[in-house]
């Protein structure tokens, strides 16, 4: 998405699954922050009523007055609700649990796929909201609100566990990119696979990642993102796990993991 001045074009990445427990929280909120530490500037919109994305970030959602909630039936501007996260370079748009509701009240409303996007466009549209990445966190499954992120976004980050029914419910999701791309946003592409919760020393972990390649082929990310107690132990403190235990496997995996998405941008632009 890009606009009119000459701000850098926002890549705007829907991080989703309908498949809950598969790391793609984590993922959205420690992929914002590897990003943010090599110079971005980053927002994460939480779309998930639970709003993990948001007190993972260290956000106390008892505070937060407007949320994507107010965004998407029009009561506040995208602008309005941004919180900032502590980090440097990255910021949130928090997330309530009102959003639960947000599927009924929407579905009388004009453009009612369009809502983020027209959110994140009238942002643009502003002084200060100059971000690079927007990463948007979906809720586990495919309904209004998701399907608003993937009409907003770019390209789609498919965070898949590395467990038996890994592929299981994949090819929903990727049949559900397809009829977003022929009906509400021709641009939207797969950016990418990222495999989480590996563990090396399961046999099947290895057999799965075999099998995904397999399939998906170019797709799947090299990074791999391994089972890690750090990793899981990071949100109850309110942080993003490069800031709990930086030097941690989990950490580490995720600062290649950026590094591996800017260069597949950059690989993009150059053969546009």
């Amino acid at each position: 998405m890009t606009d009119s001045s000459t701000q850098r074009p926002v890549r705007i990445l829907a991080v989703a699954n309908q498949k809950g427990g598969v790391g793609k929280t984590t993922t959205a909120i420690n992929l914002g922050t590897a990003l943010a530490a090599v110079g971005e500037k980053v927002l994460v919109v939480d779309m998930d009523p639970q709003g993990n994305a948001t007190t993972g970030l260290g956000i106390d959602r008892a505070r937060v007055r407007s949320s994507t909630y107010e965004v998407l039936i029009g009561e506040s501007a995208l602008h309005e609700i941004i919180c900032e996260s502590g980090i440097p370079g990255l910021d949130c748009a928090p997330s309530s649990m009102n959003l639960l509701g947000a599927e009924l009240e929407l579905a009388d409303f004009d453009r009612k796929a369009h809502r983020l996007r027209d959110a994140i466009i009238q942002c643009r549209e502003r002084a200060g909201c100059d971000y690079t990445y927007m990463l948007l966190d979906c809720p586990p499954s495919l309904n209004l609100l998701t399907i608003n992120a993937l009409t907003a976004a770019d390209a789609v980050l498919v965070p898949l566990q590395c467990e038996y029914f890994a592929l299981e419910g994949l090819s929903q999701l990727l049949k559900t990119v397809e009829r977003v791309r022929r009906t509400l946003n021709p641009r939207l592409a797969i950016q990418g696979i990222v495999l989480t919760m590996y563990d090396k020393r399961n046999s099947l972990s290895a057999q799965v990642a075999e099998d995904v390649r397999a399939v998906l082929g170019e797709k799947v990310y090299q990074t791999i993102i391994p089972r890690n107690v750090r990793v899981s132990e990071a949100p109850s403190h309110g942080k993003p796990v490069l800031l709990y235990d930086h030097r941690c496997a989990g950490a580490q995996a995720y600062i290649r993991l950026a590094s591996e998405i800017i260069r597949r941008e950059q690989q993009m632009r150059e053969n546009q």
